[in-house]
């Protein structure tokens, strides 16, 4: 008999000392609440991967008794770990005598209804209706839940959910699937590039864009390559690359064109605030009212039917024709107009259109209008709910909208009258999203 490969990992040797496969080991872990392809497993076995979501390194931990740190380290047979005695249970913490701790319900629900959905799924040789119908659900839970709730909420589980969508697509499939699991696997590249921006890193954002719109070409969806095209503009504009910004709407026209869904209206009004960026008051015109009129042939695709991010309603238009013409010296009455209504149309946190970084965005835009002419009263009084976000929901969007108020203050020339705000906006920004967990 052939021996066995030595562990690259304390979690490999652990595997091994336990005697089981690794389809076993994905069995046990998903009997405890989690969800996780033997792919991925493999992997972290291997060390060829580190990153984890919170319920895998929970669930993770429950199995082997030790931090996912360790787990994951290079395995040194001098300090090699005991393993589990056969038979063994591990329990959720949650969980005692039967008894839920109270405060964990929603947690618990949750692990049960991931155990179902992995039972469902590995039950079945090929997708099924059933099953594929789960992983739309997934996705849509994801797009919907992620303009209103902060992003270390959704994150694991918007990375688990295109590690299954990727795992799906590589196994063998029946041909009517692969279609709709490559436009699934758009989306979630999709959030995925959005996530990457919220939390500053314009590169893995690309990255991810790259994939989805790969993703939407072998899907072959007009809709959802020019939303790919939308998000890649959105991230090149908060990067301080207009010109690229610019570039990505115009790409991705065409497709809005062919779609004519919400893209259509979107792209445009990217355009907009990214010519207005640049000083280009009359392209910005022009691109507003293109988006204006794209709403006369809109209709709604199965991509807009996602919801949340994956669609674009009137309140954010409202919100990025504020923020375009916040950039226009001239076009001072206009801003102060569009923000007012898009102030007014995020008003209602339970809205479904309701997104905190687009409301925060429209109040930043409001205070750039009344700096302009000349009310720090005013202005300090629209900035207010922004500078109260607690800091994780400090998206990078965020952030950078309220470093623009900062800018319009020191360039008014009234620097000295408010500079208690421009201090409370520097004690803001020091701490984006970004610096959580490091």
């Amino acid at each position: 008999m052939a021996a066995r490969l030595a562990p690259k990992t304390v979690l490999a040797h652990l595997i091994q000392r336990r005697n089981q496969t690794y389809s076993e080991i994905v069995a046990e872990f998903v009997e405890l609440g989690g969800t996780i392809t033997e792919r991925h497993l493999r992997r972290l076995a291997s060390g060829e991967r580190a990153g984890t979501t919170p319920q895998t390194r929970r669930t993770l931990q429950r199995m082997f008794g030790k931090p996912v740190e360790e787990l994951l380290a290079p395995y040194v047979p001098e300090q090699a770990v005991p393993q589990h005695h056969a038979g063994q249970q591990m329990v959720p913490a949650a969980a005692t005598g039967g008894r839920i701790t109270t405060g964990n319900e929603m947690e618990v629900l949750d692990m049960a209804a991931s155990r179902a959905r992995a039972f469902a799924l590995a039950a079945q040789s090929g997708l099924g209706s059933e099953a594929m119908e789960q992983v739309y659900d997934d996705v849509r839970h994801v797009a919907k839940a992620y303009p209103q709730r902060p992003l270390p909420e959704i994150l694991g589980q918007l990375v688990e959910t295109q590690d299954l969508v990727f795992a799906l697509l590589e196994s063998r499939q029946r041909p009517e699937h692969l279609r709709q699991l490559y436009f699934l696997g758009g989306v979630t590249g999709g959030l995925l590039a959005k996530a990457s921006h919220d939390l500053g890193n314009p590169h893995a954002a690309l990255t991810q864009a790259r994939t989805a719109f790969l993703c939407a070409d072998n899907a072959d969806h007009h809709g959802l390559r020019a939303w790919v095209r939308g998000l890649q503009s959105l991230v090149s504009y908060w990067a301080g690359n207009p010109h690229d910004s610019v570039r990505y709407a115009q790409l991705g026209a065409g497709y809005a064109e062919q779609a004519n869904s919400t893209t259509s209206v979107w792209l445009p009004v990217s355009e907009a605030r990214a010519w207005a960026a640049l000083g280009n008051p009359e392209a910005t015109r022009a691109a507003l009212e293109r988006a204006e009129d794209a709403w006369d042939n809109v209709q709604n695709d199965d991509l807009d039917e996602m919801g949340g991010l994956c669609t674009f309603g009137r309140n954010r238009q409202l919100y990025y024709a504020a923020d375009a013409l916040a950039w226009l010296p001239g076009e001072g009455e206009q801003a102060e107009r569009y923000s007012r209504q898009a102030v007014d149309a995020y008003a209602d946190q339970n809205h479904p259109e309701w997104a905190f970084g687009d409301a925060a965005g429209s109040h930043a835009a409001m205070a750039i209008s009344r700096i302009a002419t000349g009310e720090l009263d005013g202005a300090a009084d629209a900035i207010a709910p922004v500078l109260e976000l607690p800091t994780e929901r400090r998206i990078n969007g965020v952030v950078h909208s309220a470093r623009r108020v900062h800018s319009a203050l020191r360039q008014s020339g009234r620097a000295d009258d408010a500079r208690e705000l421009q201090e409370e906006i520097e004690t803001f920004t020091r701490t984006p999203m970004q610096t959580l967990n490091r």
